[in-house]
């Protein structure tokens, strides 16, 4: 390895990819149990946030690429906890919550809240209020 390797900068992308990997196995550690993966949960709370949306318009909400999105979008839809239309037009899909994807939200709030109780706990409320602060900022300005 060369000398210039060892005095590069840290890399940002490299260290939020990281942090990301290890919330989110936090996450999937709570969720595992109920057949779920936290991106899956995620993706459930934002199209329940918005009733109807667009799969273009979700996987923007998501900042998620579109073959990522139907990736995590399959089950769902299979499972019966996601209702996918026809749009206005013939490329456009709309999404909404079926009531069995309400219910199954209803009845994971607790595990979501015990995730998100874990990581305050690891990090403090005072930081994990900052981080979520800073991680808007970045979401915000790098779109």
């Amino acid at each position: 390895m060369s000398k210039q390797a060892h005095t590069a900068p840290p890399c940002h992308c490299l260290a939020m990819r990281q942090a990301s990997r290890q919330v989110t196995q936090l996450y999937d550690q709570h969720f595992g149990p109920t057949g779920l993966r936290i991106t899956q949960y995620s993706v459930l709370r934002v199209i329940k946030r918005c009733e109807l949306i667009t799969m273009q318009r979700l996987a923007d909400a998501m900042v998620m690429d579109r073959t990522t999105l139907s990736r995590a979008l399959r089950p769902l839809e299979r499972d019966g906890l996601v209702s996918v239309a026809p749009g206005l037009d013939a490329r456009t899909r709309m999404l909404s919550l079926t009531q069995a994807g309400h219910d199954l939200l209803e009845e994971l709030m607790p595990t979501w809240n015990r995730a998100q109780a874990e990581f305050e706990t690891r990090f403090g409320a005072a930081e994990t209020q900052d981080l979520r602060g800073l991680l808007s900022r970045v979401v915000s300005q790098t779109a």
